[in-house]
């Protein structure tokens, strides 16, 4: 089905769930964002649950969202319990205001839902010639390093910068060896997962995704991974007031209450210490680190971002395959 088509229909399932039309339409184009480049875990596959959470009113379909200043440069935003490609596109959208007036921003926001992929919220600050970072929590999916239990979520960090070209240099990535979304789609199209990237209930490596959601996620790097997780935890939970220390709701199973989750954006104008020849010095980092000596079946060394970029760009002229099973839930959304 043609994105634009598929757009019309998200829109039309939020505005009758409640969200506003401007709060359907910022939703709707994240989630067509996440199909584009690719990353089905953050896509159409969670359009169903999103529903639910706002039916059984643990989403805030009409939130109250406010904006605490705290100096030029610092912003606090209780989100009310929005949604989070809400919450976090009025973030986004604050952060670049602070940091266009001081050179330096941040923003931290409370109350808040998982709100999909940070690189599509900092691609936006990204093409406002800035630099900037993002941290999230998310329920509990990781045992820290030396437990057994779960606690931390898979925290995703992003890192965006300008290159000097038309693609921004862009990191997502999550601390866990696979992001959640991955392993909730395979669970749901009767696929399996990587062997290595988790363990089932009785802590052996299972490749069955039901098995690993019941069960903890590996982070990257070992005791590395999980102290990256530790961090996101603290930066984006207990700095901002949100949830945190595995308190963070899952949003497809539990529905007692609103998620709390937690962000944190930061930027810096790049050329703060530099001026004009940040651009010329990026370029020249980019450039250096392209020319290095390939290994085998390498055709080209991209850097984060450019494969996103690429996939974006070749799904933007066809349509997005609906596998039968998410099909069956936009059905169930009367969206046809």
């Amino acid at each position: 089905m043609h994105y634009n088509k598929i757009n019309k229909l998200l829109e039309k399932i939020f505005t009758k769930y409640g969200l506003s039309i401007q709060h359907s339409k910022i939703c709707s184009k994240a989630l067509i964002n996440a199909e584009l480049v690719g990353a089905y875990g953050h896509g159409l596959s969670r359009m169903k649950m999103y529903c639910d959470r706002i039916k059984k009113r643990v989403i805030n379909p009409k939130p109250k969202i406010k904006i605490k200043k705290i100096s030029q440069s610092i912003s606090h935003i209780d989100a009310n319990d929005s949604i989070g490609f809400v919450a976090a596109d009025i973030a986004i959208k604050t952060l670049i205001k602070n940091t266009k007036k001081t050179g330096i921003g941040m923003v931290g926001v409370k109350n808040s839902g998982h709100y999909g992929l940070s690189s599509y919220f900092v691609e936006q600050a990204v093409k406002k010639n800035l630099m900037v970072w993002c941290f999230t929590n998310a329920p509990a999916a990781i045992a820290p390093y030396g437990a057994k239990k779960a606690l931390f979520g898979t925290n995703p960090i992003c890192f965006g910068t300008p290159s000097g070209g038309k693609v921004p240099f862009i990191l997502d990535t999550s601390v866990s060896m696979i992001n959640r979304g991955k392993i909730r789609v395979a669970a749901k199209l009767g696929h399996k997962i990587p062997l290595g990237v988790a363990l089932d209930e009785n802590g052996k490596p299972t490749t069955d995704p039901i098995k690993a959601l019941k069960g903890v996620q590996l982070p990257i790097a070992g005791f590395r991974g999980s102290g990256l997780a530790w961090m996101v935890d603290i930066l984006s939970g207990v700095m901002t007031g949100a949830n945190h220390g595995g308190k963070v709701r899952d949003p497809f199973d539990d529905f007692k209450g609103p998620q709390n989750v937690g962000h944190l954006f930061m930027a810096v104008k790049p050329n703060i210490f530099i001026g004009s020849n940040y651009i010329k010095r990026i370029k020249e980092n980019i450039r250096i680190i392209k020319k290095l000596p390939k290994i085998k079946g390498v055709k080209e060394i991209n850097f984060p971002g450019e494969g996103t970029k690429k996939r974006y760009k070749k799904n933007m002229k066809k349509n997005i395959p609906i596998p039968k099973s998410i099909m069956e839930d936009l059905r169930k959304l009367n969206a046809f």
